[in-house]
């Protein structure tokens, strides 16, 4: 009797601890929320805003959505909507030109010339994990049109609009991706390869070329197909076409000089280096399939290499591999990438260690998004940036 006695005190124990454990937990998970509730209140509940998620442990702890999702309709964020998701695309691009060499229908090492022969000759060989990489000696969009990046270079191709003057870049001028790629073929180097790393956005639109060169489909085809789909992200695609309807999608704003807002979208809708749209509860299935793989034919190695440096070039006080950069982040070593495109300003960063990660999407092109993150950081990781 006594025996069963204090069996049943053992167990009574250790359920007010696992109780008691929880209810610490979940208070934890409180603070957090309510302390980011407290960083994203500056965004004005009629003003175009974020969407925010924390991951931890393959699960949200905080999902949110602050400001409007649309403000001709008076739609607010509330954490569901589509957003345009800017650079955090590129991790998705090169995840497709790592499955075409599993497929063992590239070979990574290979010039980009091999697979893509109309593109001039650079009197040097680019190869194609130079250009995941981007130490490649590509440039950027400054070489073909000045933009919001910066203006355009002195030894930039001549692109002309239909009026004849210079082309612009964004929501004035129009390119198709056919006719964007012939632009592109043409651009030079803005350096020798294998120099430095060299940020280009123009190196991922053309591994969206070599993707659809290489397999006969388009990127969103052949992401659709070999990614979005045995992740269950059904939400996700790469839109390459300006006049579809995208349900429940996100509008891009930017405030001007009197504090009115206006509508921020490009019209512009050539793929590789950006142009994934996705949801918060669809990036919780790409971080999921961080810690449980389950693309392409040995999900294990390809997330091995998919996390694998391309060089040992410095990447803004980092290393990249394959879309992500590569760091430490007070005091977390994490995978991270922002986004930036008219009315769009993202950021995706995961710390494997904690099992923590981090989604902002926001359609206010405006928004000093870079403070947003590092306060956010510094909740979910218990540090302090440096000002």
């Amino acid at each position: 009797m006594r025996h069963a006695a204090a069996l049943l005190a053992r167990h009574v124990f250790a359920f007010a601890l696992s109780l008691s454990c929880f209810s610490t937990a979940a208070a934890e998970e409180a603070d957090t929320s309510a302390a980011l509730d407290a960083v994203f209140a500056t965004i004005e509940a009629d003003a175009p805003g974020c969407n925010v998620g924390v991951i931890r442990d393959g699960n949200w702890t905080h999902k949110a959505g602050y400001g409007m999702a649309n403000m001709e309709l008076g739609v607010a964020l509330d954490g569901s909507q589509v957003h345009r998701m800017g650079s955090v695309s590129k991790q998705f691009t090169a995840l497709a030109v790592l499955l075409l060499a599993e497929e063992g229908r590239i070979d990574l090492q290979a010039d980009i010339r091999d697979y893509l022969p109309a593109l001039r000759d650079y009197g040097a060989s680019v190869t194609v994990n130079a250009m995941l990489g981007h130490f490649a000696g590509m440039g950027d969009y400054d070489l073909i049109a000045g933009s919001y990046e910066g203006p355009i270079a002195e030894n930039a191709v001549d692109l002309r609009n239909a009026a004849g003057g210079p082309f612009r870049l964004g929501n004035e001028d129009y390119l198709t991706i056919a006719e964007f790629y012939d632009v592109v073929k043409r651009v030079p180097l803005a350096q020798e390869p294998d120099q430095s790393f060299r940020y280009s956005n123009l190196a991922y639109f053309l591994l969206s070329m070599l993707v659809e060169e290489v397999s006969g489909e388009t990127l969103r085809e052949y992401a659709d197909r070999r990614i979005f789909a045995p992740l269950g992200m059904q939400h996700t695609f790469f839109s390459d076409d300006p006049v579809e309807i995208v349900p429940n999608r996100a509008s891009g704003y930017k405030a001007i000089e009197d504090g009115r807002y206006v509508t921020d979208m490009t019209n512009l809708f050539w793929v590789g280096d950006g142009g994934l749209h996705t949801t918060l509860d669809d990036m919780l299935l790409w971080d999921r399939s961080f810690y449980a793989p389950r693309v392409g034919d040995h999900p294990m190695q390809l997330l091995a290499q998919m996390n694998a440096p391309n060089s040992q070039h410095d990447a803004r006080d980092a290393l990249y591999a394959n879309g992500q950069f590569v760091g430490e982040v007070l005091g977390q070593s994490g995978f991270w990438h922002s986004g930036g495109w008219l009315g769009t300003s993202t950021y995706y960063a995961r710390f494997p260690d904690v099992r923590t990660s981090l989604a902002m999407m926001c359609n206010d092109a405006s928004l000093d998004t870079d403070a947003l993150v590092e306060q956010a950081l510094a909740i979910i990781l218990g540090g302090k940036y440096e000002s």
